[in-house]
């Protein structure tokens, strides 16, 4: 029973599952939706363009038959006739075919993307297999594929009919009147009939999108056991843990550059090494090294550190002993705590000097730093 189960693809494709069939070219793709809007896009595009359309066929066709019988005699009129006649009836279709592209290329992207895949035009035998092809003829999909045309064919009809028997009297009326109000007045109704069974193929759409979603999620689907093999190949791949790592590494250093406006005071070598140490529990906790950091790193620690007023006072011997001796988000060695009370004293006269004035406090250039501490 476990063995069963653990066999059954009842997870959620992995983000390197689903990227994996997106290489491949497996993504969800609905062909009533591109059939649909080519057919919409065209009839709103005859619609827009077909009156300029129309007339220009008019004057082509009267520059094409009004000519003197000399005129037909001469070889190069006629091809020059021919070649104004397709570049202007080329002209007038060229916003009907514009639109006709635009909903080409877009529609498919509305549902699954922007997306070429190379895998996807390679040959592969299994294609030509008759037992896969027997498979494609008589599995599911094909199914599905039968039920949605008889729906179409279904839901044009009704549409088509419902037109046509509202259309009727219109038709018919069409024999009163002159012969070029006809056939404007027949090819307008024409044109609404084309939208009207257009637009009725969107209730296959509104059932065909979310299902065509839901099948390719389902076939993306993965077993637990495939869940544990794809992460352990993942941790196995030495690309893949030097990228974790460097992501883990810059984690780490936005969390250590957040901590430093909390600091009291950076300690400096003074351009290679850079401390930040911060001190809360007077007299009850040593200071606590929230950053640290070597060349560029420690230019970045200065360059916050101003930003926020932070005292920053060079004391080479003190920062190289702080760097090397203490972990981040660790107090400082006990052998450090003279000379790190000696700097922080400093500060403490710095800015009662620069809130009250009088003289101001100096530095021991003599800050007692251990043998054993000593970098």
């Amino acid at each position: 029973m476990a063995e069963e189960q653990a066999g059954e693809k009842t997870d959620e494709a992995t983000p390197k599952r689903a990227e994996d069939a997106r290489k491949k070219g497996q993504i969800p793709r609905s062909k009533e939706l591109t059939t649909a809007s080519l057919l919409i896009f065209a009839g709103l595009g005859l619609k827009w363009t077909g009156p300029g359309m129309v007339e220009t066929l008019l004057d082509v066709s009267k520059k094409s038959f009004g000519f003197r019988v000399i005129q037909s005699n001469d070889d190069w009129w006629l091809v020059s006739v021919l070649m104004d006649s397709v570049a202007e009836i080329f002209i007038a279709t060229i916003p009907l075919f514009a639109m006709l592209f635009v909903a080409a290329a877009v529609s498919p992207i509305i549902l699954g993307g922007w997306n070429f895949s190379a895998e996807s035009l390679a040959f592969k035998g299994d294609r030509l297999s008759p037992l896969n092809g027997f498979k494609r003829m008589f599995g599911i999909s094909a199914l599905i594929e039968l039920i949605k045309g008889v729906g179409k064919f279904s839901i044009v009809g009704v549409v088509a009919f419902s037109i046509l028997n509202k259309m009727f009297d219109e038709l018919l009326s069409l024999e009163t009147e002159s012969l070029e109000m006809a056939i404007q007045h027949g090819l307008s109704l024409v044109l609404l009939a084309f939208l009207g069974v257009s637009a009725s193929l969107l209730m296959i759409v509104a059932i065909d999108v979310p299902y065509q979603i839901w099948n390719h999620n389902k076939e993306l689907k993965m077993t637990k056991q495939e869940i544990k093999d794809e992460y352990k190949d993942s941790e196995g791949r030495p690309e893949i843990k030097s990228k974790i790592r460097q992501q883990q590494r810059a984690m780490a250093q936005r969390r250590m550059m957040s901590e430093i406006p909390t600091a009291d005071v950076i300690i400096t070598n003074p351009d290679h090494y850079s401390v930040a140490l911060k001190y809360e529990d007077f007299g009850t906790r040593a200071p606590v090294v929230v950053a640290k950091g070597v060349d560029i790193i420690a230019f970045k620690i200065r360059e916050i550190a101003r930003a926020h007023n932070i005292t920053i006072v060079q004391a080479p011997p003190l920062a190289r002993s702080i760097y090397y001796t203490t972990k981040l988000n660790h107090e400082i060695p006990n052998g450090l705590f003279l000379a790190v009370a000696q700097v922080l004293a400093y500060v403490y006269q710095l800015n009662t000097y620069e809130k009250t004035g009088g003289r101001r406090p100096q530095l021991n250039d003599n800050i007692p730093i251990p043998d054993d501490l000593s970098y």
